[in-house]
């Protein structure tokens, strides 16, 4: 991710948490509610979130607030040394969050609890107070997560996976001038493992987009980026099958050449149905003398094992296609 787009969504995220707390606070002093500043604090633990996760957690916050509540009026009315009951009272919440897989709601119940701890009031009016807090806060940060750059992830996905495409056809070509005998780049193996880390970034990105928008080819980019992530594994494959070669044999030059013609088709859309065609070249180096030596028939051999990796490398994007629709099984 480049520093612009960094600070982008850092001040996106900031802008959105310091305008929908404040608006939280300014509504719950409107209503005259008592303690007014945690709706604030409730708008910010929820805005952390991504959309889809504000949805889910704001659901959590309403169901475990009622718990919360109950617990609170038996603790604190029952244990007079104010430390002792909330010390229970956050023991039982936290296990009951925890055990509901609603861990994110535990901090705003704690908040809500000092609230009850210091007013020891339980009555309606009360309670109705408390509630509004929390339903202010989740309201805006609900409307808050709604603002979302999404044709701007769009283009910055878009980017990232032409980058992407360079970066594989350039470690793809030297794998081809290594069969060819051809004088190749220092690093390149130390580079695949850089485009693997790079991968898993995007991954990463493309996980947070996909829970930001409800639209329906939001898994999209993950997906692609998980493909080309088992591509690169492929590639460490064939890397190891390569150093098996002792003596460069002349049916390399055949395999180096499909690499070549392979490689230009890297591309995010293309459908490698006729480059798998193509691979018939086996029958081309059957065609080709019978190795003479041990060495020749076992580099002979690990030519064989490459262009089974390169086939697995072509399905991998024809798997990926066809599950995306974009071609037919």
């Amino acid at each position: 991710m480049s520093n612009f787009t960094k600070w982008k969504r850092a001040l996106l995220l900031a802008g959105k948490i310091a305008i929908g707390s404040s608006l939280a606070i300014y509504s719950a002093e409107l209503l005259h509610l008592q303690f007014s500043s945690s709706a604030g604090i409730v708008t910010l633990l929820t805005l952390i979130t991504t959309k889809k996760g504000t949805l889910k957690l704001s659901i959590a916050r309403v169901i475990t607030f009622f718990l919360a509540a109950g617990v609170a009026s038996i603790t604190f009315l029952q244990i007079q040394s104010e430390w002792l009951a909330y010390g229970l009272f956050v023991l039982l919440v936290a296990f009951i969050s925890e055990m509901m897989g609603w861990r994110a709601t535990i901090s705003t119940n704690a908040v809500i609890g000092t609230h009850f701890l210091t007013n020891k009031d339980f009555s309606p009016d009360f309670f109705l107070n408390e509630f509004l807090l929390v339903a202010i806060g989740i309201l805006f940060a609900f409307l808050l997560n709604m603002f979302q750059d999404i044709q701007g992830e769009k283009k910055h996905f878009s980017e990232k996976i032409h980058q992407l495409e360079q970066r594989m056809q350039g470690l793809i070509e030297e794998i081809a001038k290594y069969l060819s005998n051809e004088p190749t780049r220092k690093g390149i193996w130390r580079e695949l493992t850089a485009v693997q880390t790079q991968l898993q970034n995007h991954m990463e990105e493309a996980y947070e987009y996909e829970g930001n928008t409800y639209s329906e080819d939001a898994a999209y980019y993950a997906r692609y980026f998980e493909m080309r992530l088992n591509q690169c594994r492929i590639l460490h494959n064939l890397q190891n099958e390569m150093q098996k070669i002792k003596a460069m044999p002349l049916q390399a030059e055949i395999v180096a050449e499909y690499i070549r013609y392979m490689n230009q088709h890297v591309t995010e859309l293309n459908e490698p149905s006729l480059q798998l065609r193509c691979l018939d070249i086996f029958l081309q180096m059957k065609e080709q003398p019978l190795p003479v030596s041990r060495s020749e028939f076992e580099s002979r051999a690990v030519l064989y094992h490459i262009l089974m990796d390169l086939e697995e490398f072509l399905q991998e994007k024809q798997r990926f296609l066809e599950k995306e629709g974009k071609i037919s099984a």
